[in-house]
C-alpha cells in the first residue's frame, strides 16, 4: 500500500520561501512520476508541478513557473517542492502525488496522494 507523508507547510509572508518534503513508502518506486497538487479554500484541486523517475519532461503550472522548483532524491523515496517569491494566493492545502510511467497534470490520473499540508501566506 502506498503512503505518502507531506512536511514543511506553515505560515510565511509574501516574498518568502518555503520547502515541502514528501516521503513515499509501500513499494518500489522505478518509474514512477512523483509531484504536487494544491487546493485553495472554495476552489478546485489543482496541478502544481510533477517530474518523471529519470529522464523525461518535467511540468510546472504556469502559475509557479519561475518561482518554485520540484527535485526528487530516488534512492530516499522522497520529493521536495522549494517554493519562493510566494505570493498570497499560493496560500492552499499541498498534496503529493505518485503515479506510475511518466508525469502529467491531471488530477484523475494520480492515483496515491497524501493527506496534504497546508501553506499560509500573509500579504
Amino acid at each position: 500500500q502506498v503512503h505518502l507523508v507531506e512536511s514543511g507547510g506553515g505560515l510565511v509572508q509574501a516574498g518568502g520561501s518555503l520547502r515541502l518534503s514528501c516521503a513515499a513508502s509501500g513499494r518500489t518506486f522505478s518509474n514512477y512520476a512523483m509531484g504536487w497538487f494544491r487546493q485553495a479554500p472554495g476552489k478546485e484541486r489543482e496541478f502544481v508541478a510533477a517530474m518523471p523517475w529519470s529522464g523525461g519532461r518535467t511540468y510546472y503550472a504556469d502559475s509557479v513557473k519561475g518561482r518554485f522548483s520540484i527535485s526528487r532524491d530516488n534512492a530516499k523515496n522522497t520529493v521536495a517542492l522549494q517554493m519562493n517569491s510566494l505570493k498570497p494566493e499560493d496560500t492552499a492545502v499541498y498534496y503529493c502525488v505518485v503515479r506510475y510511467m511518466g508525469a502529467g497534470t491531471a488530477t484523475e490520473t494520480y492515483p496515491y496522494w497524501g493527506q496534504g499540508t497546508q501553506v499560509t501566506v500573509s500579504s
